[in-house]
């Protein structure tokens, strides 16, 4: 387990078992998630997303409590992009990236108040491991392009949702959360 450089977040790196069949690895271990901080029987919902290459999904999250999450690449690879949403953080405003592939089989904790997107860099299926049920009055997204925000999407973009694509700027998130 590593500690990324926004508060909360953690990055497992299972230790995946290959062998002339294929390979076996743990997506979740409920003990070592506990041993790290983590609820495991908080998670209260698992999704899944595919995604044709050069897609971009993002950026969200959640008003009010905010909803934590563990991520995951199970087939492909996405370039993960966080961005701290949460007014009196020490990186508020800040971003970092995280690659998830099907190689190491990272899992990324993203802690409440985060935005969370990802660019899938091949075709790639994303498992999300929730800890809330869905509330849509609760959405927050900004622009995956936003100018204030600057993130590094590595390759010219796919498919992007209408969703997304109307996203508001950081700007106006700002403004609403009152920072």
């Amino acid at each position: 387990m590593t500690r990324l450089a926004l508060e909360g977040v953690l990055l497992f790196v299972p230790t995946p078992h290959h062998d002339e069949r294929g390979f076996f690895t743990r997506t979740f271990d409920a003990a070592l998630a506990a041993e790290h901080g983590l609820d495991p029987a908080a998670f209260i919902q698992d999704s899944q997303s595919r995604s044709r290459r050069g897609t971009i999904r993002g950026m969200h999250g959640r008003s009010g409590r905010g909803e934590a999450k563990l991520v995951r690449c199970a087939r492909g690879a996405v370039l993960d992009v966080l961005v701290d949403a949460r007014p009196g953080s020490p990186t508020f405003g800040h971003h970092l990236t995280v690659l998830l592939d099907d190689e190491t089989f990272a899992h990324l904790y993203v802690p409440p108040g985060l935005l969370h997107g990802y660019q899938a860099l091949t075709e790639a299926d994303v498992c999300y491991r929730i800890d809330r049920e869905h509330d849509p009055s609760e959405d927050l997204a900004v622009r995956y392009d936003d100018p204030d925000l600057a993130l590094p999407w590595p390759l010219p973009v796919g498919a992007i949702s209408g969703r997304d694509l109307s996203a508001g700027s950081w700007a106006g998130l700002c403004d609403r959360l009152g920072t």
